[in-house]
């Protein structure tokens, strides 16, 4: 079955939609900052091709690198990005000018302790309340235990 075809999950239904400031302020102010090439602790401007338009979409992420490997989590869960990424299988990042094409490979749930730990790490003070008060001194298997809700994608250059 494909990532495209498969019944969603209780997991992966979850999801917590931004709020007015989030959306209207806080995700312009780092997408234009990113545009202009003014990377704000990692950011990108993440473009993937919706799965029903076609169409280019964007939004603003942080991009993790843990042991030279670069992964994207979604931290609010099951967003339109995430739902585009898995059908398109790749997308663009962006900072300023400079464009990254990617492949991705969408990370299993009982592999990304390793990779969520270092993320509520840097970027706590902005993602930490979508972890249910799980931060980078938890255990692995609290880690473990909200894994379902967070995709994780490793991403590959694109051929």
């Amino acid at each position: 079955m494909t990532a495209a075809t498969r019944t969603p999950t209780a997991a992966q239904a979850h999801y917590l939609e931004p709020g007015w400031f989030t959306r209207n302020v806080f995700n312009r102010l780092v997408r234009r900052s990113t545009r202009m090439g003014l990377s704000l602790m990692g950011s990108r401007e993440l473009r993937v091709r919706g799965r029903k338009s076609g169409e280019w979409r964007s939004t603003p992420v942080n991009l993790l690198v843990v042991d030279g490997q670069r992964y994207l989590v979604a931290p609010r869960g099951e967003a339109q990005w995430v739902r585009n990424i898995r059908v398109a299988g790749g997308g663009e990042l962006r900072v300023g000018r400079r464009v990254e094409p990617f492949t991705v490979v969408e990370v299993a749930d009982g592999d990304k302790a390793p990779i969520l730990r270092p993320y509520l790490k840097q970027w706590k003070w902005e993602i930490g309340a979508f972890f249910d008060g799980v931060d980078a001194s938890a255990s692995d298997d609290e880690l473990t235990a909200i894994a379902p809700r967070h995709p994780i994608f490793l991403l590959a250059d694109a051929a």
